[in-house]
């Protein structure tokens, strides 16, 4: 057995398509059906199950996908700690964020980690809460980044990081603009505008407005912060957005900022791992620098 023939074969059974693993480990297709074949052979039991384009594992396939993804792990740390040998001069990190943390805190500490470790190469993803857990069950990524996460199967929270709060804006011009509050059951009848499925943002807004016994309409869902505070200063609705995502359009007026009167909806900014997957010493350095970056969320005052 190979290690290439591994890499083929936890590539296949991820993407459960011959063609589509191929383009992912930029490979031909007859190259890796030969791979998996002399897999088979060696293994005396068919690992897949091939339904004209689709593949599903076996039996087999599913014994050995656990084993063949520890044999990739064990070897991609073996590298890494043969690296770590001259300290963080040399290095990589590949880390996943969810999109409120990815854009709007991560750039700091990214810059302050690549001033201090100028030779370590760190990498960043961006994409919703769900997408970056399955890359971290997926072993694909170092460390990921999530908002008010629940620890799945497989995942380890190394650390809760940076506090956040979620807040309600509203445009500049609307009746609520001045105010530092309103009570929870004024939005029953104003329209929100809501992440989509799969965001933090999203499950963390609707499990404290239903504990809050709070009713609200759903007007619009949009998968981008950027587009939720577009979509708010042109006046399609208000939303519940990361104190983080606002400062600018606060400062500005674009913007304003109040809170639910008696509900206070904060998270942390959680950092996982897979728990089959070595943290590298760059890893640790990373959650290191994280982690002096801790900070009460930045406040929502209304300029004077």
């Amino acid at each position: 057995m190979t290690l290439r023939q591994f890499e083929v074969f936890l590539a296949v059974a991820g993407e459960r398509s011959f063609s589509r693993a191929a383009k992912k480990i930029h490979s031909s297709q007859p190259t890796l059906s030969e791979h998996v074949s002399e897999l088979e052979r060696e293994l005396g039991k068919k690992l897949f199950f091939r339904r004209g384009r689709e593949v599903t594992l076996t039996e087999a396939g599913r014994v050995f996908e656990e084993y063949a993804a520890r044999a990739i792990s064990a070897v991609d740390g073996a590298r890494q700690a043969i690296t770590e040998l001259d300290g963080l001069g040399h290095g990589s990190v590949l880390v996943g964020a969810s999109t409120t943390p990815g854009l709007y805190v991560m750039p700091g500490i990214i810059a302050a980690f690549r001033a201090r470790y100028p030779g370590v190469e760190l990498k960043l993803q961006i994409a919703n809460s769900q997408i970056i857990e399955e890359r971290v069950k997926e072993r694909e990524l170092d460390l990921g980044i999530v908002g008010g996460h629940t620890v799945g199967s497989g995942e380890e929270c190394l650390a809760a990081g940076l506090l956040d709060e979620l807040v309600l804006v509203v445009p500049a011009g609307h009746r609520w603009a001045k105010k530092r509050d309103i009570a929870p059951d004024q939005l029953a009848g104003e329209p929100m505008l809501m992440r989509e499925p799969g965001s933090a943002t999203r499950t963390v807004t609707e499990r404290a407005l239903r504990r809050a016994g709070v009713k609200f309409q759903a007007a619009m869902e949009l998968d981008h912060t950027e587009a939720i505070k577009q979509g708010v200063m042109a006046g399609l609705g208000v939303s519940l957005v990361s104190i983080y995502a606002v400062q600018g359009e606060i400062a500005t007026r674009r913007l304003s900022a109040l809170r639910l009167r008696g509900v206070r909806i904060q998270r942390h900014f959680h950092v996982i791992h897979h728990e089959a997957r070595r943290v590298t010493a760059s890893a640790r350095a990373f959650m290191e620098l994280m982690e002096h970056s801790r900070r009460v969320p930045p406040t929502h005052r209304r300029p004077a």
